[in-house]
């Protein structure tokens, strides 16, 4: 069994939101996939695309490297798109960064001429019970708080398309 299987198996923090947008899922899906629109949303922590994909639209087994700052400190992370599924589903996973396990699955349904956008975001902390604890008191709602502005942004811009 590989060290990232046994890590799957272990306990992680799951992160759901639901956001309903007026408009429709082709348009919403690559808004979401839009790297310039992730950092326009991701302004407060002044993130920006540094390497692989930096603007447009990022495609299956494409790779971006992220670099914002995040509790005073500025951090990269590089994610890969490990599957997509045009306009119903696509999931971002980590490859290297400050997390043992990080995965962003995200689905797009259409209901009464609304895009029904669903983010699962599992991750897992380094540092034992130090991770956890932080995780626990702090991160959790920080990335949280991060996803709900990304999905407010996600939404203005879908909704202008309409």
């Amino acid at each position: 069994m590989t060290r990232l299987h046994k890590e799957k198996l272990k306990p992680m923090t799951t992160i759901n939101l639901i956001t309903k947008i007026n408009a429709s899922k082709q348009i919403v899906f690559d808004v979401s996939r839009n790297i310039d629109i992730h950092q326009q949303s991701a302004s407060p922590s002044k993130e920006k695309a540094i390497a692989g994909i930096t603007s447009g639209l990022i495609n299956l087994n494409e790779t971006v490297t992220w670099r914002g700052k995040h509790f005073g400190f500025y951090i990269t992370h590089k994610s890969r798109i490990t599957a997509m599924n045009f306009y119903d589903y696509f999931v971002d996973e980590m490859e290297k960064g400050k997390f043992k396990f990080f995965k962003h699955e995200h689905f797009f349904d259409e209901e009464n001429g609304f895009t029904i956008m669903k983010d699962k975001l599992q991750y897992k902390t380094p540092f034992g019970i130090f991770g956890k604890l932080f995780d626990v008191l702090f991160l959790k709602k920080h990335l949280t708080n991060f996803l709900l502005e990304r999905n407010k942004i996600l939404k203005a811009v879908s909704e202008k398309y309409v």
